[in-house]
Parts: C-alpha cells; structure tokens; sequence
C-alpha cells in the first residue's frame, strides 16, 4: 500500500557537474588541484578523517604548498575554537581547511570549489556523496579528488564504491547512488528470516501480514474483522528460511534496469499465493520474453517458501548432500509413511536426498503439499 517514490532531477539554476578524480594518492596532483584552485580566487577543501594524525598532515601540507594559508578543523576541538575557525574560511582568511568527516552535510560555501579525500576508500559510498555535494555550490567549476592509498590496495567493497562515485557524476546522481549502495549492502532476504527489528521478532510473512491489515483498517471506515492468524503462528510467528542448491536472481542482461529489478523484487517478496507466482511468471514472459533459469528458480523458491509456511516448517536447507525440512518448534509433524520413498522421518524434521533424485524439485513441492493437505497437523502447547 505504500506509494512509489518521487524524484526530483532537476539540479538548480547555474548549477555545473563536479569534475570527479579517482585514483591512488599524488602528491603531485594535490598541489596542481590547490595551486590552480588558489589563483582562481578560490578555496579547498581537505578531508583526513584521523584526529591523531590531522596536525601531521598540516604540517606535511605546509611543506608542500608554503604559498597556501591553512587551518585545521575537527569536532574534537573546543566549539570557540571550531566557530573561528570556520568563520576563517567561510570570510576567505584560509585557503585549505583541513577536516574530518564533520564537513559531510550542512556546510554551504560557493567559494569552496575544490574537494581533496585522503584514504577515500574507507568512507561509505553516502559518505562519499555528501562529501562531493559541499564544493560545487554556486556557478564555478568544481572538482573532487577521491583518493586511495599509494600501495596498499583498497578493499574490493572499498574499490567499488569509489568506481561507482567515479561513475556517477551527473546532475541529479543522488537516486542512483543510492540504488547503486541498495544493491551492494542488500535489502534484506525476501526468502528468509534474516531481518531486525520487530520483523525478526514475528517473522518477514506475519510482519507484511500484519501490516498490511493496519493499512487497510486506516484506510477503511468499516468495522473490520480482526486478522485470523494460522495456528502455528499464533505460537511463534515465525517466517521460513529457503536454502536451496538453485541459483535464484533476475540478472541484469534480462531486466538491464536498476530500478525496475528491485521493483520486481518487491513484488516477489509480496507474493502470497500460488496463483499470484503463476500471473506473475506470465506477466515475465509478457515483458521480458522467456525466463531464464535464474528467475524461474526465483519463483520456484517463492512458491516453496509459501507451502512452506501452510504446513508449518521453519526451515528447508541443506545439509551433507540431503535437503532437510525442519518443523517450527510448537508445529507436531504428521504421523504415518506416507510421501515420497526417497524420504525419511524424524521427530522434528524430514529428509531426502535431492543429490540421488533425478526430479528432486517437483518431489520437493509434492511432499510439502502433502503435508499442507494433512489433518494430523496441530499445534502443541510449549
């Protein structure tokens, strides 16, 4: 029920992209970026995010442009001390400001054009927006030096950060940043129980259950009848874990859109019944021609996950080369023999071993919609 985000792309009036640098350190380079800044009447920004080591980059900066007047501002220092400083820099008194990561967002100084990050690669990637958003304020050109350590090479989470604020450079590029930092830290497991908050306390399921229903009694003048709870979750309410030996994604070359993926993710994650999988499958076909295995394995694992929950399991993974069904705690398995021979029981789980199986998938969903169907399944008091 919640509506899709607007986006506002159009930068203000005079407003110029940000020439954007990203490589190892250059000792060289700093002193060009200062100079050339210096004798257009301008002023640099220098960010070295350690207290400890921030009066020795001073001096060593001192060293290496004696022409440049520089001050040194951290939220370590007492706040009289930081407000002259700043006042210093904002009235044109200071050439270089050398700071830590304070700068990153409120500061508004048209005459700050030039931006200088020392270990870049340690900064997350909104870090590093906010960060270039404090030069280019007015109609100057301006530019950001990102840089990394000369030796030592960044991490690869660390490189990827910097490509891609290497990559977006554009007006407007906040929103695919933040796409982009979506992708690389995850949005959560839509398949498992790998939440925080509340929605690990109930469950992915029960929690988009539940809320779903208060939207839909704010949103309605009706008495509505409250909302029935299976039996199994009105002892836990607890989600499935599916961990299957299936590669389940929608890759790029199939849907080339950011935003559409994780749009499509959504509403794969909102899937409730078998009916609404097998339209959406078609409305892939319809889009985006034939599935690819990846995405029909993403569907087959939604599908698993929601029989899953009807007959009451916690878990489906794999383990020593069998697939392995374990009943929520408070869920009594059905007695008797009767799924799939390739199957064996136990007090609190089942197994069978998909490795020996030539159709492991289709006796997968066999077996869970026989357990769905069984009237043995009850709840047991704690």
């Amino acid at each position: 029920g919640v509506r899709d985000i607007s986006t506002i792309n159009t930068p203000p009036e005079e407003r110029i992209p940000i020439i954007t640098h990203v490589g190892p350190y250059s000792t060289e380079l700093i002193r060009k970026a200062v100079l050339r800044e210096i004798e257009r009447g301008g002023q640099v920004f220098f960010v070295h995010n350690r207290v400890q080591t921030i009066e020795a980059m001073c001096r060593y900066l001192e060293k290496l442009i004696p022409e440049a007047r520089i001050a040194v501002a951290h939220g370590q220092m007492p706040e009289k001390e930081l407000a002259e400083r700043m006042r210093q820099f904002t009235q044109g008194e200071v050439d270089i400001l050398i700071t830590t990561s304070i700068i990153e967002s409120g500061l508004d100084i048209p005459n700050a054009n030039t931006l200088i990050v020392d270990r870049a690669d340690t900064f997350g990637l909104a870090q590093l927006y906010q960060l270039r958003g404090r030069v280019g304020r007015g109609a100057q050109r301006a530019y950001a030096y990102f840089f990394r350590h000369k030796r030592r090479l960044p991490t690869p989470e660390g490189q990827e950060r910097l490509e891609t604020i290497a990559e977006n450079t554009q007006l407007g590029a906040g929103f695919s940043i933040a796409m982009r930092d979506l992708e690389m830290r995850g949005a959560g497991d839509i398949l498992g129980t790998r939440q925080s908050g509340h929605v690990n306390a109930v469950g992915l399921d029960l929690y988009t259950r539940l809320l779903s229903e208060a939207i839909r009694r704010l949103g309605s003048q009706e008495d509505l009848p409250p909302l029935r709870l299976r039996p199994y979750e009105r002892e836990v309410g607890v989600g499935v874990t599916v961990d299957l030996p299936l590669l389940a994604a929608i890759p790029a070359d199939y849907v080339a859109d950011k935003l559409m993926r994780l749009q499509l993710y959504r509403r794969i994650a909102n899937l409730r019944t078998i009916a609404e999988i097998e339209k959406l499958r078609a409305e892939f076909q319809d889009r985006f021609g034939s599935l690819p295995e990846a995405v029909d394995h993403l569907l087959y694992q939604v599908k698993v996950k929601l029989l899953a929950q009807r007959a009451g399991l916690a878990s489906i993974n794999v383990e020593n080369g069998q697939l392995v069904l374990r009943f929520t705690e408070g869920v009594q398995p059905p007695l008797g023999r009767f799924l799939h021979p390739a199957a064996r029981w136990g007090k609190t789980a089942i197994w069978f071993a998909y490795s020996s199986t030539d159709n492991w998938q289709e006796v997968l969903l066999e077996i869970l919609m026989q357990l769905e169907q069984q009237d043995e399944l009850r709840t047991v008091s704690a």
